[in-house]
């Protein structure tokens, strides 16, 4: 299903612990990570596509998370041609997606990377919220940037603290000249 631009509505999930720190799947058989994503079926909602995406792909239900925030407008990204399978190329283009940030209420142990029968990460681990997008294929990094800088103002909101969450940018700056990744 394309939109009149070629881009197939989409929604990532940004899944994030107590800590703040963000779950990055591994993606099967390769050596690239990223955030669980997949794409709006015909009559789905976005929220009920992040829903069944999260369980396709993490395993994890409704009741293991609170959905913190979402993007307020699509966030597109376009698909390098030789990316795009034969047929579809001239009409594909990219996928456009809303994000959503969630917190994980449950447990690490409730997360199932087998919970379908075409499993798409092979390993996952947590990462600093503002970790380096070195890992992400390079056509994803800029939305990843934009949905994490949109996003991390409802990072505290659950916690009811008030403080200036930086840029994506500010923080990797921050990294750099205090040594720590």
């Amino acid at each position: 299903m394309l939109d009149r631009e070629g881009y197939r509505p989409n929604v990532g999930i940004i899944l994030c612990n107590a800590r703040n720190e963000v779950f990055w799947g591994k993606r099967i058989r390769e050596h690239s990570w990223q955030f669980p994503q997949g794409g709006i079926q015909r009559g789905e909602t976005p929220e009920q596509a992040m829903y069944r995406e999260l369980h396709e792909e993490v395993g994890l239900l409704p009741e293991h998370v609170h959905i913190l925030g979402r993007t307020k407008d699509w966030l597109r990204y376009e698909v390098p041609t030789h990316w795009v399978r034969r047929e579809w190329r001239g009409s594909y283009r990219g996928q456009k997606q809303i994000w959503f940030l969630l917190r994980l209420v449950g447990r690490d142990c409730d997360v199932s990377l087998r919970a379908c029968d075409h499993p798409e990460f092979d390993a996952w681990r947590w990462n600093t919220y503002w970790v380096s997008l070195e890992a992400v294929i390079e056509f994803k990094r800029r939305v990843y940037e934009q949905a994490l800088n949109e996003l991390a103002r409802f990072l505290n909101a659950d916690h009811r603290r008030v403080r200036h969450s930086p840029t994506h940018g500010e923080a990797l700056a921050q990294a750099d000249l205090t040594g720590e990744k």
